[in-house]
């Protein structure tokens, strides 16, 4: 039987994930906004029987054992980790949290419920073209996994500021083109070559900070250019660049090289070059044809590119099969889903943001460094407890 599901958040995505949700067979049973109002108008639009602007009053029901956040990042840490603790199944949209902080602690929170599914929306890793990229990879269509040597994405889009100020315009809130799309290209990389940063060496740029709605004593600081370069744990080097200032499109190309060739994704077709034969092939093609998908239109809002919502789609059809009754009782219910990103995979990513911040601002190459431990609230009471041996 399908868990009922929670959503915690009440914009674009929402309105698009709802429908095909329940087209799979899922009831959504209650939905939280950030004003009692907006949490009404969107119930009210997508069929919801409950909606609420208090988090626990989703996270209490018994009807529901599925949470989906689809909220901004300053409010994931704590819901994930409430709805762990008291049992929930999680699926996080990305990045998780704000900052390594707040992933740690959905780390911790998730490590202590081994058997619940608690998983972040980097939805590039389920398009057939990634999949099929891995598996290229890992039978050695390039050469051996360490003889990768250079990737190189690119990412053309629109800006990803709607009409209104909200707090995809702020940085410290989490907006900008390096943690909304460079979070999944991040995360990407890693899962295709099965290797990590070490080093960052970047710039983000804040080219527009006002815009024909957006102006007066707000600006915007949220990044809208990026480009930085990463090395790898295998010792491969990658380089990205995202840029939002082309009106209209969506365009993004993923190369990956090797001793014996290279892969390509380009929209979402495949294509592979070995040297031995001197060809280019299709290895894999994209018969849905994202640039059709007609019926989404409607609903696509600037911020949330087709393919990052097919992905989403194919990871919800994992998810459903997650829940599915097996016949071997010894099947584990993360099985479907033990390709999804982890929130260990979401620390690392925000380990490599705040790399690449740190590398914009200094001019110089940077170490990735994760955290291990959730950072001290209060060091000071914390110094004074070791220095005298006395617990207040």
């Amino acid at each position: 039987m399908l868990p009922g599901i929670g959503i915690f958040g009440s914009g674009n995505i929402v309105k698009i994930i709802v429908p095909y949700l329940k087209q799979k067979g899922f009831k959504v049973e209650a939905l939280w906004g950030r004003t009692l109002s907006k949490a009404e108008e969107t119930a009210k639009e997508l069929g919801i029987p409950y909606h609420t602007n208090k988090i626990d009053n989703v996270l209490l029901r018994k009807d529901v054992d599925l949470i989906f956040i689809l909220c901004s990042p300053h409010l994931q840490a704590q819901i994930a980790v409430k709805a762990l603790g008291i049992g929930k199944h999680v699926v996080c949209d990305k990045p998780a949290g704000l900052c390594q902080s707040d992933a740690i602690k959905m780390v911790h929170a998730a490590q202590y419920y081994p058997s619940l599914i608690s998983i972040i929306n980097h939805s590039l890793r389920f398009l057939p073209a990634f999949t099929h990229m891995k598996k290229a990879i890992s039978e050695g269509f390039i050469g051996a996994e360490n003889e990768i040597t250079a990737c190189d994405i690119r990412v053309q889009m629109e800006t990803l500021y709607l009409n209104r100020y909200n707090w995809l315009c702020e940085k410290s809130m989490g907006g900008g083109v390096l943690t909304l799309i460079g979070s999944h290209i991040i995360d990407l990389i890693s899962y295709l070559i099965n290797q990590k940063a070490v080093r960052v060496h970047g710039i983000v740029k804040t080219f527009e900070e006002t815009s024909g709605t957006i102006n007066g004593i707000r600006r915007i600081t949220s990044s809208d250019f990026c480009t930085f370069q990463m090395e790898m744990s295998g010792n491969a080097l990658v380089t990205v660049t995202l840029n939002s200032h082309l009106p209209g499109i969506y365009h993004q190309e993923v190369l990956i090289c090797g001793k014996n060739g290279h892969l390509l994704v380009k929209g979402g077709d495949l294509h592979g070059y070995k040297k031995s034969t001197q060809k280019e092939e299709v290895l894999y093609l994209d018969v849905e044809d994202l640039q059709k998908s007609d019926k989404l239109n409607p609903l696509m809002g600037n911020i949330i590119p087709k393919p990052y919502i097919k992905g989403f789609f194919k990871m919800i059809g994992s998810l459903k099969e997650a829940f599915l009754p097996v016949e071997d009782k010894s099947g584990w219910i993360k099985q479907p889903v033990a390709d999804a990103s982890t929130f260990e995979d979401g620390l690392y990513v925000q380990a490599v943001i705040d790399a690449l911040y740190k590398s914009s601002a200094r001019r110089e190459w940077v170490r990735v460094d994760m955290i291990t431990e959730e950072p001290d609230p209060n060091p000071l009471l914390s110094a004074a407890v070791r220095r005298t041996g006395i617990s207040l």
